[in-house]
């Protein structure tokens, strides 16, 4: 029986931080919590915890709408630093 792989626990840096409040317009905090391709990273891989991801989920829609993030990228428009253009 193969043994099961044991990975290190992530904890929510938002926490460490004690942030209570999180701002769309600030989109380099952003980045931590979106991909390569603008999507949102799920809480298994980032290491949220619930109440943050449901705030960065809500800041990431925020900041779509207000068009600071775009919505989709195909994956030939993929470039290889993609937080560089924004601000």
């Amino acid at each position: 029986m193969a043994e099961k792989r044991k990975y290190k626990k992530r904890y929510c840096k938002y926490c460490e931080s004690k942030v209570d409040f999180m701002d769309y317009k600030d989109v380099g905090a952003l980045r931590f919590s979106l991909s390569e391709r603008y999507k949102i990273m799920p809480r298994r891989l980032t290491g949220n915890c619930k109440r943050h991801q449901d705030m960065i989920a809500a800041v990431v829609k925020r900041a779509r709408a207000a068009a600071l993030v775009p919505y989709s990228v195909t994956r030939h428009a993929v470039v290889t630093a993609p937080f560089e253009n924004l601000r």
